[in-house]
């Protein structure tokens, strides 16, 4: 019973709950049934669920039907209507359809024209389109055409600039385009040729350059010869102007400013044709005969390619072989001035070209540079010249090779290169040339004295007389106060040898000129070579004479030619005395001979090498009679007046002379001489020297007298003499330090010497 109620209360429950699920899900959304029909599904009595649903169901489908028979008539009516609006609808429909058609028919006109518009309308816009492409690509086309054009007249500079505008400005805006992209292509190749171009230019120009630059350094030379002749003129008479054109003057002529898109010129030629100009009145400026625009266009168009440096050492490598070229003599330069003159134009005009380049470029050259090749070029041609023109025995040519050399001395000194050691080599020939000389008028001496018949000249008239002076200055109270007819006490040789002494002199004076030497050094150049002359050239001319057996010379004659030998050479050796220098006050001690003696020893070397032709006897008499007037002359100069205080030091350099000129006496100048014959003559001074330079006092007063003493030259008055002179400077020096520890001893010694040689000499007197 109980059971049966608990499943009673169990059915209630569940259709409760099945109840409220139906409810749920009729009224919740579709969304959210989910759980609701879980929990049907959760439970056991799904079953019953689903009955209840299906009544459910059926339910509200006789509702419906219940509804749908309410409104019946309404849908059936509704029905009706749209079967009426149906017809309506399809006479509506067949009205469009045969609108459209209509207009269809009626527009088919249009829309062709339209299309047609349309068509027009597309070509329209392609047009402009493509015009506006062609406006661009015109310029690219037209540039690419004026480049073309430009490298084919070879205007290879603004051929480049060109090309950068076409790089940078035009291609860029079209470089789409497959023709922009191989004119891309092509650039670096054009940019090649072009710098191909232009170095095949600048070679062309160099090798042009090599082949005129005698040209241009002979115009140069002639520009500078203007200038000195006019100068030359300026000094006598001043005047206002001139034609000559200064250097800078000269670029100006022939350069213009750079522009800033293109070089100098556009032509390519490197040397302008210029004809023969020798009777013009002004010879044109050497860079005018020069066109350098290949140079400088390529050296733009490097320098826009940014290989400026490359170019730079590509040319001045090669001028450098080319100097070695220019620098090269031939072999045959020295037979004739114009193989000398050739070589000068070709050096003058390399360099010409050089400073010009210098001048008007910014860094192609620098100044290093061209003073490095300069310095090479120079000692070449020093080189060159020493060795040519040792080769030349002709004076008439060595003085033309002067005359050459101080010409491109002075056009290469207007170009501001240095010139000094051409002078200095000018004045080594300078020596070859006077000896050149001695050798041309030992041939006119020798001609002079053959033809001569040493009798004395004899004149009849005062007009014959006053010839007679007027070639040689001779003056002789007696002779002029003699009647006539009388004689001259000389030959016909004399004047003539006069006169050409006067003109060997003019020759030598001839060398000096334009050297920029002074009067000074002119005369003793002159001196030099006029005593060559006659100390051996005419002398041994004279002792060729002399030597003849043909010739009548009077043994009185003999005589007088002799004693005029020694008497000439005595007076050489005063002359050289007079250069004589000494620091008598000196203390310090000298270690070489002065140069005044070394110069007079040498004289005498060279003068008794030529006595070797005179007679033995007279080469004798004259060597024994120059060194006793030496010794004299040396014992006078030691003694003299004038020199009031001498010092230690002043007699060691002395002594340094006097052992010089024994010496020489040893050398055996003159062969002939026995032993020491020669050098008894220094005898006096060497004793004498000694005995101060030694202090050996004690031997000179304890032998003094004796046949055999050891100062057996030494006169005690000289000596007095000699040592009063030293006696004041004691104080001042430490000669005696050897001897004495203090100046009053050194002093009282000095005293007691001197007492005691008085003494001998009162006794020698008495």
């Amino acid at each position: 019973m109980e059971r049966g109620k608990m499943a009673e209360a169990e059915s209630l429950e569940t259709a409760a709950e099945h109840e409220r699920i139906l409810r749920e899900i009729e009224s919740t959304d579709t969304a959210c049934i989910g759980p609701t029909l879980r929990s049907v599904y959760d439970g056991e009595e799904h079953g019953r669920f689903m009955e209840k649903l299906e009544t459910r169901i059926r339910n509200h489908d006789r509702e419906i039907e219940k509804m749908c028979n309410f409104h019946y008539q309404g849908f059936v009516d509704s029905i009706t209507e749209l079967l009426k609006v149906r017809g309506e609808a399809q006479k509506l429909k067949n009205q469009v359809t045969d609108t459209n058609r209509k207009l269809q028919h009626e527009g088919k006109e249009l829309v062709i024209a339209m299309e047609e518009l349309k068509q027009c309308r597309l070509q329209q816009r392609n047009i402009s389109a493509t015009v506006d492409k062609l406006m661009l690509c015109l310029p690219v086309l037209e540039m690419y055409s004026k480049l073309r054009d430009q490298m084919k007249t070879k205007r290879h500079y603004p051929a480049l600039k060109t090309l950068e505008h076409l790089e940078h400005t035009y291609l860029p805006q079209v470089s789409h385009y497959r023709f922009c992209k191989v004119m891309v292509d092509n650039i670096p190749k054009l940019r090649e040729e072009i710098k191909d171009v232009s170095m095949s230019d600048l070679k062309d120009f160099l090798e042009s350059i090599r082949k005129h630059s005698d040209k241009i350094g002979e115009t140069a030379m002639k520009q500078a010869q203007q200038q000195r002749n006019l100068d030359n003129i300026v000094l006598q008479q001043p005047r206002i102007g001139s034609k000559r054109k200064s250097k800078k003057d000269v670029y100006t002529i022939f350069d213009t400013e750079l522009e800033s898109t293109s070089p100098k010129s556009e032509q390519d030629s490197g040397i302008l044709d210029v004809e023969d100009e020798e009777d013009d009145e002004e010879v044109p400026g050497a860079q005018d005969l020069v066109d350098f625009s290949p140079v400088y266009r390529c050296l733009h168009i490097y320098s826009v390619l940014g290989a400026r440096e490359t170019f730079e050492n590509y040319y001045r490598k090669q001028r450098r072989k080319q100097a070695r070229l220019v620098l090269q003599p031939p072999s045959n330069m020295h037979e004739t001035l114009d193989g000398y003159r050739k070589y000068f134009n070709q050096i003058v005009g390399f360099f010409v070209v050089e400073d010009h380049i210098l001048h008007t470029t910014q860094g192609l050259v620098n100044r290093a540079y061209i003073d490095e090749l300069w310095e090479m070029a120079l000692s070449k041609t020093i080189a060159a010249l020493r060795t040519h023109s040792s080769y030349c025995s002709d004076p008439n040519l060595v003085l033309d090779l002067k005359n050459l050399i101080v010409l491109f001395a002075d056009t290469l000194q207007v170009y501001g290169f240095p010139v000094n050691q051409l002078f200095d080599m000018l004045l080594e020939i300078r020596d070859q040339y006077s000896e050149t000389l001695l050798k041309k008028w030992a041939g006119i001496f020798r001609n002079i004295l053959d033809s001569d018949n040493y009798s004395p000249i004899p004149v009849t008239s005062e007009e014959m007389y006053k010839k007679v002076v007027g070639q040689f200055p001779f003056q002789d109270t007696e002779l002029e106060k003699q009647p006539f007819p009388k004689k001259f006490p000389f030959s016909e040789f004399v004047p003539k040898v006069y006169n050409q002494i006067k003109e060997f002199i003019y020759a030598c004076l001839k060398f000096s000129e334009d050297l920029h030497l002074s009067s000074t050094e002119v005369d003793d150049m002159i001196r030099k070579s006029t005593n060559l002359l006659l100390t051996r050239t005419l002398s041994n001319s004279l002792q060729n004479v002399i030597k003849r057996k043909n010739i009548g010379l009077t043994e009185d004659a003999r005589h007088a030619a002799e004693e005029e030998i020694y008497t000439n050479l005595n007076q050489k050796i005063d002359q050289f005395l007079q250069l004589a220098d000494y620091d008598w006050m000196t203390g310090d001690l000298g270690n070489k001979a002065s140069d005044y003696l070394v110069d007079l020893i040498a004289f005498l070397r060279s003068t008794f090498a030529v006595f070797t032709h005179l007679p033995g006897k007279v080469a004798q008499t004259a060597c024994m009679s120059a060194c006793k007037h030496l010794a004299t002359s040396l014992m006078q100069l030691l003694l003299e007046a004038e020199v009031r205080q001498l010092t230690l030091g002043a007699l060691q350099q002395f002594n340094l002379d006097v052992r010089e000129c024994e010496q020489f006496a040893r050398s055996g100048p003159v062969p002939g001489f026995q032993e020491d014959t020669l050098q008894l003559a220094f005898i006096d001074l060497r004793q004498l020297l000694d005995l101060f330079i030694q202090w050996d006092w004690s031997t000179y007063l304890a032998d003094y007298g004796q046949p055999n003493c050891k100062y057996l030259r030494v006169n005690p008055v000289t000596a007095l003499t000699l040592l009063e002179k030293m006696k004041d400077t004691s104080r001042k020096n430490n000669m005696f330090a050897q001897f004495r520890k203090n100046e009053r001893d050194k002093q009282k010694l000095i005293d007691t010497v001197a007492k005691q040689l008085r003494g001998l000499i009162s006794s020698h007197h008495s």
